[in-house]
């Protein structure tokens, strides 16, 4: 029986030189939001700059994923790594945040604050960061396995990494949005699983979350058209139970009411003219 997760002690904010551009929300309470869906080629090639720089930190965070290391470790590791290529962790005093990724650990369906926490054998930890550089975020996220995990923890996270690939893979100009939603609900039903409704993905851009909301469940009622240049994640979040949550008293960490595992993957895409492209890639 695996013991459930308590909140543990969460270091003072992370330094970022001042020579790094900040994202406009920094020192705000609500950031500024709305932007074209569509963006420009010139954006779109900021964008690949900034999700290949996330996706490598993702990378360089992932390879010290092991019993023994905190997640406020982890958060070290990832902010340093952006820090050093230039890049501002979007993350990191985002309506307030206060650290420069999210470690959602087994029961954790996301926003976890990296803090002292130890990774034990068999967990599964959820890493999400975003880069922001040259104006522009990129924001991608991968669930971990943690030492020995078990074959139903296993499954879940292997399965969930391909719901996304499926949605991904079924984006194309002149369909609705609501594919995304329908090919990863049907995918997790077939096992069983909790499609979480209340997180979803999000526009993204100049903007870390531009208004776009991109359901991860069949919403018939999207009529939202996919067009050549728009940019959004999708980044399912699926449970072994029960797909409703309670939110810790830090006001981020939302887990699930029965505290069952729940695992996500996330990568930040731009719709081409024959399907999709995907911007966070190393």
């Amino acid at each position: 029986m695996t013991t459930l997760l308590q909140p543990g002690r969460v270091s003072p904010m992370r330094k970022v030189p001042a020579h790094i551009e900040r994202p406009e929300y920094v020192g705000k309470k609500r950031p500024t939001t709305g932007e074209s869906d569509v963006k420009t080629p010139e954006m779109i090639e900021r964008m690949r700059v900034a999700g290949r720089i996330a996706a490598q930190a993702l990378e360089e965070v992932g390879r010290n994923v092991r019993p023994g290391v905190t997640t406020d470790e982890l958060d070290r590791i990832g902010h340093d790594f952006l820090i050093d290529h230039g890049a501002y962790p979007s993350t990191l005093g985002y309506k307030g945040y206060p650290k420069s990724l999210c470690t959602s650990i087994n029961e954790v369906i996301c926003h976890g604050i990296p803090d002292d926490t130890v990774l034990r054998d068999g967990d599964i930890v959820n890493v999400d960061i975003t880069a922001y550089i040259g104006g522009v975020h990129g924001d991608t996220d991968a669930t971990y396995l943690v030492g020995e995990v078990d074959e139903e923890s296993r499954l879940l996270v292997e399965r969930t990494r391909e719901a996304m690939m499926r949605a991904i893979k079924a984006v194309a100009p002149g369909r609705q949005l609501n594919v995304v939603g329908r090919v990863i609900e049907a995918y997790a039903k077939r096992f069983g699983y909790g499609v979480v409704r209340d997180f979803t993905g999000h526009g993204i851009g100049t903007s870390f979350h531009s208004g776009l909301m991109v359901p991860h469940y069949d919403d018939p009622s999207l009529r939202v058209e996919l067009v050549p240049g728009m940019t959004f994640t999708i980044e399912p979040m699926l449970t072994l139970g029960t797909i409703d949550y309670d939110i810790w008293p830090d006001k981020w960490t939302a887990v699930t009411k029965d505290r069952k595992r729940t695992a996500q993957f996330e990568h930040t895409i731009v719709v081409t003219d024959t399907g999709s492209e995907i911007l966070t890639l190393p």
